[in-house]
C-alpha cells in the first residue's frame, strides 16, 4: 500500500485557471507543485492556496529546465501521480493574414504544445515505473471554432492527447483534455473592459451579452474546471482516456461523434 500523499504538478500555475486548479487539488488532497517561469508570482499564488502546496520555477520553452524540475520534485515527493498542463502565453497571433507573423504562430506552439509535451516527457518515466499516473492537458474552445487563428494551439493539444493516451495507456497512464469556456479570471475582466470601451458599452452590459450564449446563463468559475481535472484523477475515471471534455456550460454548439 503507497503510503505517500498523492503528487501533483501543475504548470502554469502562478495565476487564472492553473492556480484555482491546484486549490481544488490540494483539497482533495494532493501535495501539489506550482510551477511557472517567475517565483515571485509562483511563491504568492502558493501562499494563497491552502494545503500542501510548494512553488518551483520551470520554463515550458526549455526542456532541461523541465526536466531539473521534475528530478528535484521526484527527489523531495517521491512520486508524480498528476501532471496538469496550463501553462500558456497570451498569444499574440493575428486573425488578418496580412498581418500575421508567423514567429508568433511558433512562439504559440513552442509555449502551448510543445511545453504540453516536454512536461510529458518528463514526468512519464517515472509514471510508467510506478504503473499509474494521470495527465490532463488544458486547451481551450478557440480550437473548436474558426474565428481565431491562435485556435491551432488548441487543435494540436487535442490530436496531441490522443495520441499520448493511445501510446501510454498500456502503462496504466490516463491522457485527457479539458476545452474551458467563457471562464472567470482576471483576463476575462480585461477582455470584458476592452469590449466595452471600443463599443462605448459598460462592462455589466458586455458581460450580459457574452452571458445570454451560455445555455446555463452563467459564467463558469475556474474552480470548476478544477473539479472536472479532480475527477479525471479519481478512480472512478480509471477508463476515460484520450478524450476532450468541454466545461462551457453549453458554449460550444457543435455536435461531436
Amino acid at each position: 500500500m503507497n503510503e505517500r500523499p498523492s503528487v501533483a504538478l501543475v504548470t502554469g500555475g502562478s495565476g487564472g485557471i492553473g492556480q484555482a486548479i491546484a486549490s481544488v487539488l490540494a483539497r482533495v488532497p494532493y501535495t501539489v507543485v506550482l510551477t511557472a517561469r517567475r517565483i515571485d508570482p509562483l511563491q504568492e499564488a502558493a501562499a494563497r492556496i491552502e494545503g500542501a502546496v510548494c512553488a518551483l520555477a520551470s520554463d515550458a520553452t526549455n526542456q532541461q529546465s523541465i526536466d531539473e524540475l521534475v528530478a528535484g520534485v521526484l527527489q523531495r515527493f517521491g512520486r508524480i501521480d498528476l501532471l496538469v498542463n496550463c501553462a500558456a502565453s497570451t498569444s499574440a497571433v493575428s486573425n488578418d493574414i496580412a498581418q500575421l507573423d508567423v514567429d508568433n504562430v511558433l512562439a504559440d506552439l513552442n509555449t502551448k504544445v510543445c511545453g504540453y509535451l516536454r512536461y510529458a516527457r518528463a514526468v512519464v518515466p517515472s509514471m510508467k515505473q510506478q504503473g499509474s499516473g494521470r495527465i490532463v492537458n488544458i486547451g481551450g474552445l478557440t480550437g473548436r471554432s474558426s474565428d481565431t487563428v491562435s485556435g491551432m494551439r488548441n487543435v494540436a493539444i487535442s490530436h496531441m492527447t490522443k495520441a499520448l493516451s493511445d501510446a501510454l495507456g498500456p502503462d496504466g497512464i490516463t491522457v485527457n483534455a479539458i476545452h474551458p469556456g467563457i471562464v472567470w479570471t482576471p483576463h476575462l475582466l480585461e477582455l470584458f473592459t476592452g469590449i466595452a470601451e471600443e463599443g462605448g458599452k459598460s462592462v455589466g452590459d458586455v458581460e450580459a451579452e457574452f452571458i445570454a450564449q451560455i445555455p446555463t446563463r452563467r459564467i463558469i468559475s475556474a474552480e470548476e474546471i478544477g473539479d472536472v481535472v479532480a475527477f479525471l484523477a479519481s478512480p472512478a475515471a480509471a477508463s476515460i482516456n484520450g478524450e476532450a471534455i468541454a466545461v462551457d456550460g453549453g458554449f460550444s454548439r457543435g455536435v461531436y461523434l
